[in-house]
Formats: C-alpha cells, structure tokens, sequence
C-alpha cells in the first residue's frame, strides 16, 4: 500500500516544479492527514510556493490539495484555490457542458 511518495520522488518532482510556468495541481501526494505519511504532499506544496514567488501561475483544484492549503496556510501563496478538482480539469480540458 502506498501511503506517501519519498525522498527520491520528491527530487523528482521538484525540478520540473522549479522550471514551470503554470502547474495544475489535482491530488496530494500521500495520506496528508497523518504527520507520518504527509512528507511527500508537504515537500510539493513548499515547491509548487516557491515556484508561485518565482512568477509561476499555480491552480490548486480539488478538495484534499485545498485542504493541504489551509492545513499548511498557503492559501495565499498559492495563485489560486478551488474545491472543485474534478470540475477544474474539465473546465481545462474544454468541456462546454458546464
């Protein structure tokens, strides 16, 4: 059972992070609500603030990624916040029946 991602997928995950210029984020990275498996989602969410003071548009959809926001208080360091994840990527992905 995977319940967090780690240290080298965290590596991963930050260089593409650290060279975009617009990320859409839909899901966290492991079981955020427990401290012991939260480490991976912390480490994109530190990355996704850092790329957002870098000049980078940064869209946070879906109920748990909103959730790590405001369990983290990144709400604001963020470009934008929604709920609705699902809704989110169909909107991005053109759907005209919303």
């Amino acid at each position: 059972m995977g319940l967090d991602v780690g240290p080298k997928s965290r590596e991963l995950f930050a260089e593409p992070i650290a060279r975009a210029k617009v990320i859409v984020w839909n899901g966290p990275a492991g079981v955020f609500e427990f401290e012991k498996f939260a480490g991976g989602t912390r480490a994109l969410m530190e990355a996704v603030v850092t790329a957002t003071a870098n000049g980078a548009v940064t869209i946070i959809g879906g109920g748990d990624t909103a959730t790590c926001c405001a369990k983290w208080g990144t709400e604001d360091q963020v470009s934008h916040v929604s709920t609705g994840g699902g809704a989110s990527l169909e909107l991005l992905e053109g759907d005209d029946n919303l």
